[in-house]
């Protein structure tokens, strides 16, 4: 009775395991399969580009934040003073775009 029962417990058991690692297999076959290949990059092409979009999102969110604090910081906004003296004459020289006041007037 003893062998009987060790028998059948094996027997069950090597059942159990063969029919554990066919789903493996079969589930490794399909994953691996041009369909699986493709849902699979599918899935992550849509998890990158979703990631990418949340992304850009932060960026642009931080960039004018940044932008806000440097304008602040710098006083972009407000009015320029009015000049103290009035504009002497500037003459433009040969060099590009460097601009010399003109005390002569010339």
């Amino acid at each position: 009775m003893k062998r009987l029962f060790w028998l059948t417990l094996g027997a069950g058991a090597g059942v159990y395991a063969s029919h554990r690692v066919k789903r493996r297999v079969e589930r490794l076959a399909h994953e691996w399969s041009p369909e699986g290949v493709a849902v699979r990059a599918v899935h992550a092409g849509q998890g990158a580009g979703r990631r990418l979009r949340d992304f850009a999102a932060d960026v642009k969110a931080e960039t004018s934040a940044r932008e806000e604090e440097l304008r602040e910081a710098v006083g972009l906004d407000q009015t320029p003073p009015e000049p103290e003296e009035p504009r002497a004459r500037r003459r433009v020289l040969r060099a590009r775009y460097t601009i010399v006041n003109d005390k002569d007037g010339h």
